[in-house]
């Protein structure tokens, strides 16, 4: 549904889209201009700056005011050395370079064209810190409620962290990994909440889209593929080396399958991630642009309530997309650190019907 709501939007703006003269992008991201020169709203670049990074962080435009907060810029020039300033720098307020540098559709570079290194606090870089921060704050609150309460009942934001923390332990470590589940707990609760929060708080007005980046997903996905590679044992190996119960000459021709699936894996967990939580923004600020696309407010109860069920929606969403990403890591991990079985080879027994955590999953 959200695929089919995605692609009737593309092609409704598709007009706005391919404006041949559309005037030129200002280098900073809270003067960014989002009409053409014939004046028209253009969506595409609107959806494009609140789905992208920037070098500084823009909460929202009252009139010709826009409210913005200025980032570092942190750069290094071989021969040069460091610099650091405030991305206020750049702009109308001073000048559209600073330094020798300026930005080229958010990418910092020289005017003389010499390297640059860009080591700046992003829009996406200061979200990441700052639910960082949030995260430590709540379940420290969460760590000394355990200890305070211990043996009574959990009480204030314990409680309502609890379940989610046992649903995960029981649900998701448990029933994915086996017996070792407690070795790999701490991150799949790590990458839960953090995935969770951040799908949360993209959601709010001139919030970052960092589960939207694909550096951020493929980071995730990275480590999962580490976290697996390292824990995996001999019997892994052998079903990716020497897959039983295949016939012997169909099994050099499974190994780079194989292979191609452990990559595979990751992958997916990569793309998923991205594109739903970059897919709901735009449905939401497609449905939004559409006020201004048609020039009226007649349109404007139906482009807002589709735009608040979609936005109710990925409230759902975020909760979800956090829930398979720790779910298909914790299947991964368990189908790497599983002890050989014979269930493997199709042989009954104690654990004919047990559940298989294979690497097939």
């Amino acid at each position: 549904m959200k695929r089919l709501l995605l692609f009737f939007f593309c092609i409704l703006t598709l007009p706005v889209f391919a404006q041949e003269h559309p005037t030129e992008v200002s280098t900073t991201a809270d003067t960014q201009v989002e009409a053409t020169e014939e004046g028209k709203f253009n969506a595409g670049e609107m959806i494009l700056h609140h789905v992208g990074d920037s070098h500084e962080w823009h909460f929202t435009t009252i009139g010709h005011t826009h409210v913005t907060l200025p980032l570092p810029i942190i750069a290094y020039q071989p021969g040069k050395g460091l610099s650091v300033f405030s991305s206020s720098r750049f702009g109308h307020e001073f000048k559209d370079s600073y330094n020798g540098l300026k930005l080229e559709h958010e990418h910092l570079v020289a005017e003389d064209g010499s390297p640059v290194y860009d080591f700046s606090i992003t829009k996406n870089v200061a979200s990441l810190l700052l639910s960082v921060v949030i995260l430590l704050l709540v379940f420290t609150a969460v760590a000394r409620g355990y200890k305070k309460n211990h043996g009574r009942a959990p009480r204030g934001i314990q409680s309502f962290f609890e379940p989610i923390i046992i649903f995960v332990r029981d649900e998701i470590g448990k029933k994915a990994i086996g017996p070792k589940y407690e070795r790999y707990l701490p991150y799949l609760l790590t990458i839960f909440f953090f995935i969770w929060f951040n799908n949360l708080l993209g959601l709010l007005p001139g919030a970052a889209n960092l589960t939207g980046n694909i550096a951020v997903t493929f980071l995730f996905a990275f480590l999962t593929l580490l976290i697996t590679t390292f824990s995996s044992n001999k019997y892994y190996w052998s079903h990716i080396f020497w897959t039983p119960g295949v016939p012997l000459w169909l099994r050099p021709i499974m190994i780079p399958v194989e292979l191609i699936g452990v990559i595979s894996k990751p992958f997916s967990l990569m793309v998923r991630l991205f594109a739903n939580i970059t897919a709901g923004h735009i449905i939401i600020l497609s449905f939004i642009s559409l006020i201004f696309i048609f020039n009226t407010v007649a349109i404007s109860p139906l482009s807002l309530a589709f735009g608040l069920f979609i936005s109710c929606l990925e409230l759902l969403v975020a909760a979800l997309q956090a829930y398979i990403f720790t779910l298909l890591t914790a299947m991964y991990i368990g189908g790497a650190v599983e002890e050989h079985h014979d269930h493997d080879y199709g042989i009954g027994g104690d654990d004919a019907n047990a559940p298989a955590h294979g690497h097939g999953h």
